[in-house]
């Protein structure tokens, strides 16, 4: 699992200078990189230039499968079988076996390119090994990590904190009715990134 953001790049937005924290902040980089990872139900960076193998489950009638990681980058390969006893069959494009809905980050399947073909049902019925993410992390993305990281070496996540005697209220983290999370700016921006 790589880091969504380095410690440089954290210090460089912060203006720090002094190495006085690096470790908590360290720390921190990974904790709240798999947080953002776990929270946006994608990898982000993780699988833009290694594969991803995917593996469904068909329980009912459909031509479609839906990839957990996005932007796709690439499809490396898409196969299916009949049974669970049998050897995958390898589709592919050039036999207009299936199609890639860039909108969706979904594998469909189809016949000869204009119809749709359901896939197999049964444990395992397709397979599907592709390249999905970003070659980086996004200025905006690493914007809301560096918020978050800040958030929590400051503490700014608990809403009551004493002092040597004085109390500090911060201001509860959303504006959301019922809804402890994140920021709502950081939230925002976690949200771009989402798959739902």
């Amino acid at each position: 699992m790589a880091n969504l953001i380095t410690l440089a790049e954290y210090k460089e937005a912060e203006g720090l200078q002094s190495a006085k924290e690096d470790l908590q902040i360290n720390s921190l980089i990974t904790s709240v990189s798999q947080l953002v990872k776990t929270y946006c139900g994608n990898s982000i960076i993780d699988f833009y230039s290694s594969n991803k193998t995917e593996t469904f489950n068909i329980d009912y009638e459909t031509y479609a499968v839906q990839l957990t990681e996005s932007p796709v980058v690439s499809i490396v390969s898409v196969e299916m079988r009949g049974t669970y006893r049998e050897a995958y069959t390898t589709l592919t494009t050039s036999a207009y076996e299936y199609f890639l809905d860039e909108k969706t980050d979904s594998v469909i399947r189809t016949t000869d390119g204009s119809t749709y073909k359901n896939w197999p049902r049964g444990p395992g019925a397709v397979k599907v090994v592709y390249k999905a993410g970003y070659a980086s992390t996004p200025e905006d993305l690493k914007l809301a990590i560096t918020d978050l990281i800040t958030y929590y070496l400051k503490d700014e996540h608990k809403q009551r904190q004493t002092i040597a005697g004085a109390s500090i209220q911060n201001q509860a983290s959303s504006s959301q009715r019922n809804n402890v999370a994140f920021p709502d700016h950081i939230k925002r921006v976690l949200d771009l990134y989402k798959n739902f």
